[in-house]
């Protein structure tokens, strides 16, 4: 979808080693704002006749998009995986992360800090990650502290754009109601969540503690070193070839969904729960 999020350029780059090493030339076509849409695209990519796609976050993620798009490709014999996002209205091998489980590790992990207040910055509700994200959340909540799902979408869940102004924004309204922990779906939206702590006069980790969701590349490097949920990028993205090259091949696996279990990495933004 784009590249300003530095773990598309790494998982592009996963792909395109693993692909390279198969004797095949990758072609990367990312949509930007104002530019070619993911149709346009396709269509651009099927008319060099291009051995196959991978479609990394695309309208397969989308709940309100058309899936007829991709019955269109099996039309004319173009193969294709899908990664980050699963329809059961598209026949396709899926590549995804488990975002319910990534839920669980972060409040697991928060809740043996002490924290309480826990709030979920997330993007758009209509993606499958973020319901998915949502519903870890939930159980994890409920399991921990018996809350009503419905208390907890009002009270601890904000959805707004997959940016970190988005997550600046979002965080901004989940501190308003007290949290004392963010964790977020994505390092970019992490990072946003904590220019909102400070724009508070909060310090992080002392007074709140953010929790990412990717371990892009660089982010250990941040102020402070973002704890995060890490992707398992290399596996995704070397899975997502397998299924692609063994489809160009004439041996399809049947539609199915491959779910890699993402890992927590604790680094230096989550801290006990401040004393009340």
């Amino acid at each position: 979808p784009e590249l300003e999020n530095p773990i598309f350029p790494a998982l592009a780059q996963v792909i395109g080693q693993a692909l390279t090493r198969q004797g095949y030339t990758p072609v990367l076509a990312t949509q930007t704002p104002g530019g070619s849409t993911e149709d346009e695209l396709t269509e651009m990519l099927v008319d060099r006749g291009v051995a196959g796609i991978i479609f990394v976050s695309g309208l397969h993620a989308d709940t309100t998009a058309d899936t007829g798009r991709y019955e269109r490709l099996h039309a004319q014999d173009v193969p294709f995986v899908l990664v980050d996002g699963y329809s059961p209205k598209v026949r396709a091998v899926f590549v995804s992360p488990d975002d319910r489980a990534a839920m669980g590790l972060a409040v697991t992990h928060l809740r043996a800090l002490g924290h309480r207040e826990i709030g979920l910055v997330l993007g758009p509700e209509r993606f499958v990650p973020v319901q998915r994200k949502v519903e870890g959340f939930m159980t994890a909540l409920r399991e921990e502290w018996g809350l009503d799902p419905a208390e907890v979408r009002s009270r601890y869940v904000e959805h707004s754009l997959f940016t970190l102004e988005g997550g600046q924004a979002a965080a901004t309204a989940l501190l308003e109601r007290g949290c004392t922990a963010l964790v977020c779906a994505s390092d970019m939206m992490a990072l946003g969540a904590i220019r909102a702590a400070r724009a508070r006069g909060l310090a992080v980790p002392e007074e709140v503690s953010v929790v990412g969701f990717d371990d892009s590349p660089l982010i250990a490097f941040t102020d402070p070193p973002l704890t995060t949920v890490r992707k398992p990028v290399p596996a995704m993205g070397q899975a997502a070839v397998r299924a692609l090259l063994e489809e160009i091949g004439g041996t399809p696996a049947p539609p199915s969904e491959f779910v890699f279990m993402p890992e927590l990495v604790v680094r230096g933004s989550t801290a006990s729960a401040p004393s009340r």
